[in-house]
């Protein structure tokens, strides 16, 4: 039985529709003023929620927003009603990311007829989420076992070897040892990092309101960010000598967490898959509404192949290590491209050379 909660200040309304309501077998709760309201949606996380617009204190359009901002109520589907029938009133509802509006008086038929298409909509939204989450279950399944156990192996195996040799290891061998263990710890902590980002990725393009919170935010001075964690990266990799940048200034339409992976993820292949002493450059323009980021080694290369699998399910299938590790790295950076309506281009000559473009928003003024 569905649960849905009425918001309605005018007891008269309110009870008319929790009759109606009652007499379809839908499981009700009522509120009669907005702040009640948030009470009760967080209480109870009602299948749907049908809220009056004009209240006094918390109005309808305030209850929808701080209900949109707590994880928990939002995505429960939102039914707006209004005794007001003004263009601009249907546009600030619609604007907010409400479902539907309906506007008083309102017949029994039109009301029920919008509960069924919103719960029939959210339904339907529900099981295409449930069958992504089942792919993605099932490419994690086949491919993450393999990828952990090259790392997890190194642990084990070399703590044997301190284990079986402790008293004949000299302190330099031992220590040796112990930075190779954690080598592999570090190695085994990023790679679990990795897939569950993916992971949380995949599900967030599934959801409007996530894609909306994340695209709101922005990074200021990204040339800064960017500098910052290529540095650090190089250092990491021991290639300061080969890193070269050419950046201007910008403000990006991203998280700054989100571009700092970018950053990390493209680096990362970059300096895998060249020799040390090669230049690594990353340089960035503006075009138009967007600012491109390009990436570029002088090292391995990608085939064909290689470029056109990278970012999508098709990746955990055909295993990542067959592509000794830069399939999964790419392919977090195609879907945060794409999270913020931008994208990721490559462009490689096998053995010679390979370029990366991301194209990102720039911030909105």
């Amino acid at each position: 039985m569905k649960k849905l909660l009425v918001i309605e200040d005018e007891a008269p309304v309110r009870a008319n529709i929790l009759e109606l309501l009652k007499a379809k077998n839908f499981n009700t709760n009522e509120a009669e003023n907005g702040h009640i309201g948030v009470q009760m949606a967080l209480e109870h996380l009602p299948d749907l929620i049908i809220c009056d617009v004009m209240m006094p204190g918390l109005d309808g359009y305030g209850v929808f927003n701080t209900l949109r901002q707590n994880s928990l109520t939002a995505t429960i589907p939102f039914i707006f009603l209004t005794a007001k029938a003004d263009t601009a009133d249907l546009r600030m509802g619609m604007s907010l990311g409400a479902d539907d509006y309906l506007t008083k008086p309102f017949r029994a038929r039109e009301l029920l007829q919008t509960i069924t298409t919103r719960l029939e909509k959210q339904a339907i939204l529900e099981k295409q989420q449930a069958q992504r989450l089942d792919q993605l279950r099932s490419s994690i399944t086949l491919s993450l076992p393999h990828e952990l156990r090259t790392p997890l192996n190194g642990i084990i195996g070399l703590s044997e070897v301190m284990i079986d040799h402790f008293d004949s290891l000299s302190l330099a061998e031992s220590l040796e040892i112990l930075e190779d263990i954690r080598a592999s710890g570090n190695r085994l902590h990023r790679l679990i990092q990795n897939f569950l980002l993916y992971a949380k990725l995949e599900i967030v393009k599934t959801d409007s309101e996530q894609v909306t919170f994340f695209r709101s935010h922005q990074t200021l001075c990204a040339n800064q960010v960017i500098a910052e964690e290529a540095i650090l990266k190089a250092c990491f990799v021991n290639r300061e000598a080969d890193l070269h940048l050419q950046l201007i200034d910008a403000d990006l339409q991203i998280i700054n967490s989100h571009l700092s992976k970018l950053i990390e993820e493209l680096l990362d292949n970059a300096f895998k898959f060249s020799n040390t002493g090669s230049p690594v450059r990353i340089t960035t323009w503006q075009e138009n509404s967007f600012f491109v980021l390009c990436v570029s080694n002088y090292g391995r290369g990608m085939s064909i192949e290689q470029i056109s699998s990278v970012g999508a399910h098709q990746q955990f299938e055909r295993k990542l290590y067959e592509q000794q590790g830069s399939g999964l790295g790419l392919s977090i950076a195609v879907q945060i491209a794409k999270l913020y309506g931008g994208k990721l281009i490559i462009e490689s000559i096998p053995t010679q050379q390979t370029t990366i473009f991301i194209h990102l928003p720039l911030a909105c003024l």
